[in-house]
């Protein structure tokens, strides 16, 4: 296929409107998506996650700063909320990240959540194969932000990035319940901001709460460090641990069980779009109105639906 021969090439533009194709689920995506998984598991994914106003997007941009100065092939992919009626998102990922929009060694692109939870998409995995066809070494995903339905990165990254800040010291407790298990590695940003040591102290204590409950030390302890993407204090010592953890799967062979959970999830993912799309074709106006007039009921239409 010409089109992922060019990919293949490092041709953004070729990336871009194959992204369209497999994101959009157009005619031949499936065949373009059998070629790109090919180059599965090429590339770190990282996740960058964590509540609305940590600072995200300033942080992703600070790593891809760094990545380029290591002359490093880097991937963003930005999930954004969107329209339930039109299906499109409204952050635009130039607005988040312009100073990089126009390296050649940079491809960033934003994906619409269209009402999925968990802060991600359907189609976040067929966006990231054609990124690692692309040639990318690292791949940057940063979810929608709305706390902790974000667990679901956990299932698509090789390494969780969990960003909070300074004065979201009451979260942390809430972070106990789902973001606390998925995190990698934990960054308080907006380090230039008063209460940086409480705060990595707070998340530092809650770590080690699950020691204290019995629980064995891990081959990977999530390191909890500072940074200020305004200012640029700790971000080589984050890209260290980045790398560190990319090392660290490698090494241990965690990442190829994580790898294998990801094509899992993949799969899960594209069971449940076609089975929900197929279903929902079927659904007639007729099946409505015996509906309102309660001559049937959604469980048994579905059911009905689900069997045909």
């Amino acid at each position: 296929m010409e089109l992922v021969k060019r990919v293949r090439r490092g041709d953004h533009a070729a990336a871009s409107r194959a992204l369209t194709v497999v994101v959009n689920d157009d005619p031949g995506s499936e065949a373009l998506a059998k070629e790109f998984f090919k180059a599965s598991g090429s590339a770190q994914k990282v996740g960058v996650s964590g509540p609305p106003g940590a600072g995200k997007s300033s942080l992703t941009g600070r790593l891809i700063a760094h990545y380029r100065a290591q002359k490093l092939k880097v991937g963003v992919l930005m999930v954004d909320p969107s329209s339930s009626i039109s299906g499109g998102a409204f952050l635009g990922d130039r607005l988040r990240v312009m100073e990089h929009a126009t390296d050649p060694g940079v491809f960033i692109r934003s994906l619409a959540s269209r009402g999925m939870i968990g802060g991600l998409t359907y189609a976040i995995f067929g966006a990231i194969h054609v990124l690692e066809t692309l040639g990318c070494d690292k791949i940057l995903i940063e979810t929608v932000g709305t706390g902790q339905d974000e667990v679901e990165i956990a299932s698509v990254a090789d390494t969780v990035l969990y960003v909070t800040t300074p004065s979201m010291g009451d979260e942390i407790q809430a972070m106990k319940a789902g973001a606390m298990e998925i995190g990698d590695i934990f960054v308080v940003n907006k380090a230039d901001l008063a209460g940086k040591d409480k705060a990595v102290a707070d998340l530092k204590a809650a770590l080690g709460l699950g020691h204290s409950a019995g629980q064995a030390m891990k081959a990977w302890e999530p390191p909890v460090l500072a940074t200020s993407a305004k200012t640029g204090e700790g971000i080589p010592e984050l890209a260290a641990a980045l790398d560190g953890h990319w090392t660290h799967l490698r090494a241990s062979g965690e990442g190829r069980v994580r790898l294998k959970s990801q094509h899992g999830t993949e799969l899960q993912f594209w069971i449940q779009r076609r089975v929900i799309k197929s279903a929902l074709d079927r659904v007639t106006d007729k099946i409505l109105e015996d509906m309102v007039s309660r001559k049937t009921d959604p469980a048994s239409v579905g059911r009905r639906l689900l069997e045909a």
